[in-house]
C-alpha cells in the first residue's frame, strides 16, 4: 500500500470532528439542556431512579445519549457539501417537547417530565442536522423511549398478571425438585418463609429493561437479515419470562436454605445482575440458532 493510499483509508476512518464554531454551538446546547432538565435529574435520582423498578433508566439514558453521539459525529459537519441543511420542521418535534416538559414538571406527571428529553433531541437533531440527522439518530432516540415510565394504572395492569405467571411457573419448579412450596398469587411460601415476588423481580419494567438490552444487542452485532432482527426481537419475551422466574427461583432457594436476612441482603442485588447475564445469554443462544436455522434452510 501506498503512503497516499494509507492516508486516503485513515481519513476515510478517522472521526468527523466539528469545526469550531458547531463546537461552541454544541457547548451551549449542552448548557441549556442541564439548565432545562437539571432539576429533574436530581429528583429522578433522589426518587423514582433510586427505586428497584426504574433503576434502569440511568443506564439507558447513558447508553442512548453515547449512541447518539456516535451516530451524529459520523454524518459530515454542517456546512459540508455532503452534509445536509437544517430543517424548519424541527421547531415542531421541540416545541411539543418544551410544551411535554412543562406540564409534566408542573403536574409531576413523570411520563410527560421524562418523554419530553426524547421529543427536544429530535426537535435539535432536526433543526441543525436536517431529516438525515434524523435518520441516523432514529435508533438512539427510540432506544431512549425505554427509560419513560408508564403510567401507574397501566404498569399496574400489565405486571399484576406476569408477576403471577412468574410465581405460578417458578413454584411448580420447586415443587417439582421437591421443595415445600406454595402459592397465593403473588406470595411465594417456602418452609416457615413467605416471599412476596415485587415488581422488580417479575414486572413491565424488567420486560422493558431485557427488550432495552436485547435491541441493544441487535444494534451491536448489526446483522442485516431483517427475518432475524425480527424473531429475535420477539424472542426477547419469552426470554425476558425466563430469566425472571431464575431470578424467583434463586431468592426463593436462598431463602430457605440461608434464611430471610439472607435473600434480602446482597443475594437480592446479585439476583438482578443475574438476570441481565442470564437474559443475554439467553439472547446470544437463541441469536446463534437462528443463525444455523438461517444457514440451514439457506435464508439470507
Amino acid at each position: 500500500m501506498s503512503p497516499a493510499d494509507a492516508a486516503s483509508r485513515s481519513a476515510r476512518h478517522a472521526p468527523v470532528l466539528p469545526p469550531p464554531g458547531a463546537r461552541a454551538t454544541l457547548a451551549w446546547l449542552a448548557l441549556g439542556w442541564l439548565l432545562l432538565f437539571g432539576l429533574s435529574y436530581r429528583d429522578l435520582m433522589r426518587g423514582l431512579w433510586a427505586s428497584d423498578e426504574q433503576g434502569h433508566a440511568p443506564m439507558i439514558l447513558a447508553v442512548g445519549l453515547w449512541l447518539l453521539a456516535s451516530r451524529l459525529r459520523a454524518l459530515p459537519p454542517v456546512g459540508d457539501a455532503r452534509g445536509s441543511a437544517g430543517s424548519r420542521w424541527g421547531l415542531l418535534p421541540l416545541l411539543l417537547g418544551l410544551a411535554a416538559f412543562v406540564l409534566g414538571r408542573s403536574q409531576a406527571i413523570w411520563t410527560l417530565e421524562i418523554g419530553a428529553q426524547v421529543l427536544v433531541l429530535a426537535g435539535l437533531v432536526l433543526a441543525f442536522l436536517g431529516w438525515r440527522g434524523l435518520r441516523a439518530a432514529a435508533f438512539p432516540l427510540g432506544f431512549l423511549l425505554f427509560m419513560i415510565p408508564w403510567p401507574g394504572d397501566w404498569t399496574l395492569a400489565l405486571t399484576t398478571p406476569l408477576k403471577i405467571a412468574v410465581s405460578g411457573v417458578a413454584s411448580q419448579l420447586l415443587y417439582w425438585v421437591g421443595y415445600p412450596v406454595g402459592q397465593s398469587g403473588v406470595v411465594l411460601t417456602v418452609g416457615p418463609y413467605q416471599l412476596l415476588v415485587a415488581d422488580a423481580c417479575a414486572g413491565l419494567n424488567s420486560l422493558f429493561t431485557l427488550e432495552a438490552l436485547g435491541l441493544l444487542y441487535m444494534h451491536v452485532v448489526k446483522h442485516t437479515a431483517v427475518w432475524r432482527n425480527a424473531v429475535l426481537a420477539l424472542l426477547v419475551v419469552p426470554i425476558s419470562f425466563a430469566a425472571n422466574v431464575l431470578r424467583v427461583l434463586v431468592l426463593v432457594l436462598v431463602t430457605y436454605h440461608f434464611g430471610d436476612a439472607a435473600g434480602q441482603g446482597f443475594i437480592h442485588g446479585f439476583a438482578g445482575l443475574l438476570l441481565m447475564l442470564a437474559a443475554l445469554l439467553l439472547i446470544m443462544t437463541a441469536d446463534g440458532l437462528l443463525g444455523r436455522l438461517g444457514r440451514w434452510r439457506g435464508w439470507p
